[in-house]
């Protein structure tokens, strides 16, 4: 019985190359919204005539590390305000981006945590049907 469960999973499972294209094309998808959104805001906090504060700090640090793709292709996108508040902006700046770094290290740092964890969980479970 334990060998006609393993055949049927085996079987029903997909082949591994439709994964590294539509992965692809996800990251791709994804990157251009980002790149979109990114300067749409930067557009906006350009306009703006207040002097940036923390808040604006804050958000321009957390999209400062979405800015590289843009500015390898030759856009030019503002990641730091000329016109601020000093302390306050320069420590939401800070914030954001230490806050933009934890969010996607952590979310790596996860994945590969989980990674290793279902090829223990695989590898024990081909030893013991073996």
């Amino acid at each position: 019985m334990k060998v006609s469960l393993a055949r049927r999973t085996t079987a029903s499972r997909r082949p591994l190359w439709w994964k590294v294209p539509l992965r692809v094309l996800a990251v791709l998808a994804f990157a251009a919204v980002v790149g979109w959104v990114l300067n749409c805001i930067s557009r906006t906090l350009q306009e703006s005539p207040r002097p940036a504060g923390f808040v604006r700090g804050v958000v321009q640090g957390a999209l400062m590390p979405m800015s590289m793709p843009n500015l390898l292709v030759g856009k030019d996108v503002s990641i730091y305000a000329a016109n601020n508040t000093g302390l306050t902006y320069k420590l939401g700046y800070t914030a954001g981006v230490n806050g933009c770094g934890a969010i996607f290290f952590g979310f790596f740092f996860w994945r590969v945590r989980k990674w290793k964890q279902n090829g223990r969980e695989q590898g024990s479970g081909v030893r013991s049907q073996k």
